[in-house]
């Protein structure tokens, strides 16, 4: 099993901003079957180090974390994702 986390900080870090995001993220769910469990969450301390968004995935395997990565819908949140983010990190590790 694979764990996939990244954190995005956004260009605009107003709430709207961060709930339209977060919407977009959310909406994966159950759209691609490599997706074992899928969290999302919005920063709510806010300081200068925080990130605005947390994605959290599972996936069964790395053939299925590539899968993820090139499945139609997940490339329309990188297509959104790339229009708001300011900065994002990740990482992947087996749990």
């Amino acid at each position: 099993m694979i764990k996939h986390i990244v954190f995005f900080k956004l260009k605009d870090r107003s709430e709207e901003s961060v709930a339209a995001t977060v919407a977009v993220l959310r909406n994966m769910e159950g759209k691609i079957p490599q997706l074992l469990s899928i969290e999302v969450g919005a920063d709510i301390i806010h300081s200068d180090r925080s990130f605005d968004i947390a994605l959290v995935t599972v996936v069964a395997s790395l053939d299925d974390l590539q899968a993820y990565q090139v499945h139609p819908a997940h490339k329309e949140v990188i297509a959104h994702i790339n229009e708001v983010k300011e900065l994002s990190i990740a990482v992947d590790y087996v749990i």
